[in-house]
């Protein structure tokens, strides 16, 4: 039976105001023109997402890159876009949603291009990390012109298709990849967000409403995002260089200066009147609990999904078509039952799938380490693939629905988006830290062999994340959320979702929690 606890819950404070004359209705051609403008926009990152990861092995071919370059090409985008997606949401609510969604869009796609015509790894970097700003303006744009846009009454089913088509994007994501590399080449994975941002922007622009909230001011915390950046970029590049150069001055120093520029973010937050993230929010112990969840859980996924493809390509020896189309399971999966996954977990509480759900992914990984040299994909791929994609779905679904649950409704966006740059920040550094402690060498991706051993290692090491994961939630999540009883809390929006770098960026309840636009 539902705990009564678990739903969501009316209280004078949040009652919602009357829509705005003209808030637009999902069944009208505006309503399918912002739709529209909102996928294309989110579908452009979350395709970024997970077709580059296949290009990987190509592209350190092409540039005679060593593995720290290939590192660097996932988590410079990661780095910024981690850092900052805070502070895109707070820019689009002062100065224009739409403005700041298609200011996104635009340097997303210049980036894109310098990404797609760099001539050495130095560029290519640089301009993923520029794609990552553009990133942190239009992911948290693309859900605030729904929420803001659409009438109240609409609003759950325009998130809910956003959410859906989007996770369409990053299933297919490793497919096109995989397409792009083996045709006309690797440039192409980067080259194929021109052509998307080239029809969404007019149509942003012609269609979509501009809103603001009247309530947001001009101060924003420019100081607290530029000392997460520098704090996430120096142990990841501690992280990144110590397999070549050990324990010298070049590894400890940024080590050393990671961990003081760390407390130093710590200390502004906690004194600034506006903080990118306000440390009363972590007073919730459920709250804290589920982030510590996620991190573990988005660590294990980030190392994973770097290092199997290149598995797949470098070991197994499929192309990259091969190894992208491989991947597939586990987003269909996640895309056909996370809304059926969602309802389980509202009826039987969030303790057993935040638990079942690590452990099974955690038995998924361990399986991949039978994809060897001689691998067959029915018998040796599809197995793990298909148990991590369960262990998924049990999992993000119940994760999103307690992380909104934890908290007061008003701060229900605000949860959701520490939540999902807490997940995007722990695959950075699993990306950096995992090739460290499974031993891999700069040049190990060129040695099938030598790769295939330290493959296996991080395997278990992503397994073991999990199996931590697993227990935190055993011990600290209730059968029901704690913070929520007495008090009012929501249910997520978003429904569909197959993103394997961070759970979904959630309103949660939007129609209840803001009142028109």
């Amino acid at each position: 039976m539902s705990d009564p606890s678990w739903e969501p819950v009316t209280d004078p404070d949040t009652v919602p105001q009357e829509p705005a004359a003209d808030a637009v209705r999902l069944g009208t051609p505006v309503g399918r023109w912002v739709l529209l403008t909102a996928v294309l926009g989110s579908g452009m990152a979350l395709l970024d997402s997970t077709v580059v990861n296949v290009a990987l092995p190509r592209i350190g071919a092409d540039l005679d890159a060593d593995l720290p370059v290939l590192q660097w090409t996932v988590n410079g985008y990661m780095l910024t876009l981690a850092s900052l997606i805070l502070l895109g949401g707070a820019l689009g609510d002062r100065f224009g949603r739409r403005r700041v969604f298609v200011i996104g869009v635009v340097w997303f796609a210049l980036a894109s291009l310098l990404c797609g015509l760099a001539p050495d790894a130095g560029v290519l970097i640089a301009a993923r990390a520029l794609q990552g700003i553009g990133g942190a303006l239009l992911t948290p744009g693309s859900l605030a012109l729904i929420q803001a846009v659409f009438h109240p009454d609409d609003r759950a089913g325009a998130v809910g298709a956003w959410s859906g088509l989007g996770g369409v994007a990053a299933a297919v994501g490793p497919f096109v990849g995989g397409y792009l590399v083996d045709g006309p080449g690797w440039r192409w994975v980067f080259l194929i967000n021109l052509p998307l941002a080239a029809v969404c922007v007019p149509v942003a622009l012609k269609h979509v409403p501009e809103t603001r909230d009247p309530g947001a001011h001009g101060r924003f915390d420019v100081l607290g995002a530029t000392l997460g950046a520098l704090a996430l970029g120096a142990v990841t590049y501690a992280l990144i260089a110590a397999p070549d150069k050990g324990a010298s001055p070049w590894v400890i120093g940024p080590a050393v200066a990671g961990v003081l520029l760390g407390a130093a973010f710590v200390h502004v937050e906690a004194h600034r009147p506006d903080p990118m993230l306000p440390p009363g929010i972590f007073a919730s112990r459920m709250f804290s609990a589920v982030n510590g969840v996620t991190v573990c859980v988005y660590a294990a996924f980030g190392g994973f999904f770097f290092l199997s493809v290149l598995q797949l390509q470098v070991v197994v020896g499929w192309s990259a078509l091969a190894a992208g189309t491989a991947l597939l399971p586990t987003t269909v999966l996640m895309l056909l039952l996370s809304a059926r996954s969602g309802r389980i977990a509202t009826r039987i509480g969030p303790r057993l799938p935040l638990t079942v759900g690590p452990l099974l992914c955690a038995a998924g990984m361990l399986l991949m380490t039978r994809a060897g040299p001689d691998a067959v994909y029915w018998r040796d791929v599809l197995p793990a693939l298909v148990v991590l994609g369960l262990g998924m779905v049990i999992l993000v679904a119940p994760l999103t629905a307690t992380v909104l649950a934890s908290v007061e409704v008003a701060r229900a966006g605000l949860a959701s988006g520490i939540n999902n740059a807490a997940a995007r920040a722990a695959g950075l550094i699993a990306v950096a830290a995992l090739p460290l402690l499974a031993g891999m060498g700069p040049d190990v991706y060129r040695d099938p062999a030598g790769f295939e051993d330290t493959f296996r290692r991080a395997m278990f090491w992503c397994a073991g994340t999990l199996v931590a994961g697993a227990g935190l939630a055993w011990w600290t999540v209730g059968t029901r959320p704690r913070a929520a009883r007495g008090r009012k809390c929501c249910r997520p929006e978003t429904t569909y979702h197959c993103g394997v770098s961070s759970p979904p960026l959630d309103p949660g309840d939007a129609a209840t929690a803001s009142g028109g636009s």
